[in-house]
C-alpha cells in the first residue's frame, strides 16, 4: 500500500520495533512522539522523518493534520500506552481522567482529524489494549476499564468507517519496555510474571510490533475489528 504511516509513540518498545520492521520492508514511516531527543535518534537510525507532538494537546494533533495535509495516510498505529495501577480504595475520578487523557481521547482526535485522509486511501488504524481487560488482574480497574473502551472503540468504528477504512485492535500481555521497568526490573517478580505465560516469557516489543505491521499492510485486508491478543497464552490459556 502507497502513503505514509504515521506511528504514535515512535520511541517506545512497540512503536520503535514497528518502525524498524516498516522501513526495513520499505514503508514510508512518520514517527511521532513528544521526546524530541529519542525521535531525532531513532530518525538518524532509520533514516526517516519525525514530528514532536504532544498526544495531550489537541492544537497539536490538528497542526499534525495540516502538515499532511496533501500527502497520502495509509495508516495511522497508536502505540501510546501507561500501565496504571491501583487498588480501588485509593483511586480517583482525576486517575480516570489521565488515563483516559493519555490513552482514549488522543486516538479519537487523531481520527477525526485524519478520517477523510485515510478514507480515499484505503487505509488502517491499529490501537492497543491489554490482556487485562479480558482477565481479571488486581489493581488494574484504571487501565483496564480504559483499555476496554479502546476495544469499544475499535468495533464501533470497524462498522463505522467500513469497508474504507481497517480498524484493529492488539492486547499485549506485559511487554519489557520503559514504562514495565518499574515491574521488571525486581527479578523475582519479573521471572513470577514470565511463568505466569504458557509461552514462559516476557513479551517483547517486536511481538506486538509484528502484528501491527501485518494488520497496517494490504496483507490484512479482509480482517476489521479485532481484537488480537499477543500475550504469549495468557488470556485463554492461564
Amino acid at each position: 500500500m502507497s502513503g505514509k504511516y504515521l506511528i504514535f509513540g515512535a520511541t517506545g518498545s512497540i512503536g520503535s520495533n514497528l518502525a524498524k520492521l516498516m522501513v526495513g520492508k520499505n514503508q514510508d514511516v512518520q514517527l511521532i512522539g513528544r521526546d524530541e531527543n529519542g525521535l531525532n535518534l531513532l530518525s538518524s537510525e532509520l533514516g526517516c522523518k519525525y514530528s514532536v507532538v504532544d498526544v495531550l494537546d489537541e492544537l497539536s494533533i490538528k497542526n499534525l493534520k495540516n502538515e499532511f495535509e496533501n500527502q497520502e495516510i495509509a495508516g495511522i498505529a497508536y502505540c501510546v500506552g501507561s500501565i496504571d495501577l491501583k487498588p480501588v480504595r485509593a483511586i480517583k475520578k482525576d486517575d480516570f481522567i489521565k488515563c483516559l487523557n493519555l490513552n482514549f481521547f488522543p486516538i479519537v482526535e487523531t481520527i477525526k482529524n485524519f478520517q477523510d485522509n485515510l478514507k480515499k486511501n484505503k487505509g488502517s488504524i491499529v490501537m492497543f489494549s491489554t490482556v487485562a481487560v479480558q482477565r481479571g488482574f488486581t489493581n488494574h480497574s484504571i487501565i483496564a476499564s480504559v483499555k476496554g473502551a479502546i476495544e469499544g472503540l475499535t468495533v464501533s468504528l470497524a462498522a463505522e468507517f467500513a469497508p474504507n477504512i481497517r480498524v484493529n485492535c492488539i492486547a499485549p500481555s506485559l511487554t519489557k519496555s520503559k514504562i514495565a521497568d518499574p515491574i521488571l526490573k525486581n527479578k523475582l517478580i519479573a521471572e513470577g510474571v514470565a511463568k505466569a505465560h504458557p509461552m514462559k516469557r516476557v513479551g517483547e516489543g517486536r511481538d506486538a510490533a509484528a502484528m501491527a505491521q501485518f494488520l497496517l499492510s494490504e496483507d490484512s485486508s479482509w480482517i476489521t475489528g479485532q481484537i488480537i491478543g499477543v500475550d504469549g497464552g495468557r488470556s485463554k490459556l492461564s
